[in-house]
């Protein structure tokens, strides 16, 4: 694995425990808090300059439905994670306190907890688009499952995380967040720490499951990726004669089939 892949890699990690840690600061206190914000706000930095080639070809090619829905949802949390960063700054005591800054806290309050929980339903929807890369990257190193039942007994792991996922997202208020109806996040303290993260976690897996298979099946709507294979009367109909070859089509483009083979048409 190239040594840029295991940086970004490295980076999406430690933003994701970040990620978790910020949405306790009940726990964390806000020295913490603040620290671990600026911390996520250099990975962030970082994030950026390491898929730079993201924004440089955002003018370029096409857009297709998957592709569509990736924009919108990388640049609703570009907006969402600066809304966010500077509404710490305004709300800073300890961190950006140098800086010569007053007022501002009764409107910096309600948008940073909008914009931070925003942040978290939007990185995870974003890891979700991401999720065959992750995917794949697990297959490289454990190597590709080959048993219908262990990924049937995965999908369905999946599917439960999503389920327990929508159970905490109720229970821990979370829409009301969302919809900026609550300018305080009410905190459990009785709850055990274990619990508190399993059940973020799981929020951030229903987000993840949806993405995922909601990508998925626009993929599927479109066609996009599919190979279908002709018949003999459709391969004469386009100069096919030899039973040798076989021709489907993906991508709008023809593709000849010979020997396990492929030779690209058109």
């Amino acid at each position: 694995m190239k040594p840029k892949m295991i940086g970004k890699i490295a980076v999406d990690l430690a933003m994701t425990v970040l990620l978790l840690l910020l949405m306790a600061k009940q726990l964390t206190g806000d020295v913490a808090h603040e620290w671990l914000g600026a911390g996520m706000f250099v990975l962030w930095i970082a994030h950026h300059a390491l898929n730079f080639g993201w924004h440089r070809s955002l003018f370029r090619g096409k857009y297709m439905p998957v592709r569509v829905v990736q924009t919108v949802i990388n640049l609703l949390l570009l907006a969402a994670m600066l809304g966010t960063m500077v509404s710490a700054v305004i709300l800073s005591r300890e961190v950006f306190a140098f800086l010569p800054i007053s007022g501002g806290i009764a409107l910096a309050r309600p948008m940073h907890i909008f914009c931070s929980f925003w942040s978290f339903v939007l990185m995870a929807l974003h890891l979700g688009l991401h999720w065959k890369m992750v995917l794949g990257m697990v297959r490289w190193v454990t190597g590709p499952v080959s048993s219908p039942v262990l990924r049937s007994t995965l999908r369905i792991g999946g599917a439960a995380v999503a389920v327990y996922g929508l159970y905490a997202l109720v229970k821990n208020q979370m829409v009301s967040y969302l919809l900026l109806q609550s300018s305080f996040v009410f905190f459990d303290f009785e709850r055990p720490l274990p619990l508190f993260f399993t059940e973020y976690l799981a929020i951030m897996g229903l987000f993840v499951f949806l993405a995922h298979y909601g990508a998925w099946g626009v993929q599927r709507l479109t066609k996009k990726g599919k190979l279908v294979f002709l018949g003999d009367a459709q391969k004469e109909s386009l100069g096919i004669q030899t039973k040798h070859w076989t021709l489907g089509v993906r991508y709008s483009k023809l593709i000849l089939i010979y020997d396990k083979q492929r030779c690209r048409m058109g």
